[in-house]
């Protein structure tokens, strides 16, 4: 009796279970997978900080439009939460009901977010390069290539962010609902129902 408890003991201290070792390598892939936006978003950031260009039409700088600046607080914003998000991700901590909802809400929140700076962005990109004859808006990135294309640049960065945090939101999402319970299906057999008969 004592033989088969030392080897059940021995069986139980081998290491981590499959479970412990799929959760592990879980967490790894989803810290990786907040901290890439994290250093897409600088990048992203950085390139439209430096984003001015000067010449014989005038000076152009990433200030002026508002869209520009909309994208670089958008991807401050979503570097600092990316790096918060990835730091606590990477704690090995069981995960509660309040912790799957705060990351499910907060990732959702920043997709849109950053979804919405790239598409305002590519909007003004847009015109930049085409120009407006309705509303007599001409065609600025011919005389100023260099801000379009560096702008174009944060702009395409911006969107390969928004996909990790679609990625993201799939990883909370289901984090989320698999806590909850599979629905129960119903019928009314068995069930008694009162009939009044006038």
């Amino acid at each position: 009796m004592d033989g088969k408890r030392m080897r059940d003991n021995s069986q139980i201290e081998k290491g981590p279970t499959e479970d412990e070792r799929g959760s592990s390598t879980m967490r790894t892939a989803e810290t990786l997978l907040r901290i890439l936006p994290m250093a897409l978003c600088v990048v992203a950031l950085v390139i439209m900080l430096k984003d001015s260009q000067t010449n014989e039409f005038g000076s152009l700088y990433y200030s002026d439009i508002g869209a520009f600046r909309y994208l670089v607080h958008a991807s401050g914003i979503c570097a600092g939460y990316s790096l918060l998000s990835a730091i606590a991700a990477a704690i090995p901590k069981q995960l509660t009901m309040s912790r799957a909802w705060t990351f499910f809400v907060l990732d959702q929140l920043l997709t849109y977010i950053i979804l919405a700076a790239g598409a305002i962005s590519t909007e003004v990109v847009y015109l930049a390069y085409k120009g407006d004859a309705t509303i007599t808006w001409s065609q600025t990135c011919g005389s100023f290539g260099g801000f379009c294309r560096r702008a174009t640049a944060s702009i395409a960065i911006t969107f390969i962010v928004t996909l990790c945090y679609a990625g993201l939101t799939l990883i909370s999402s289901y984090r989320l609902f698999s806590k909850y319970d599979a629905p129960v299906a119903y019928t009314n057999r068995g069930v008694e129902i009162t009939t009044f008969h006038s």
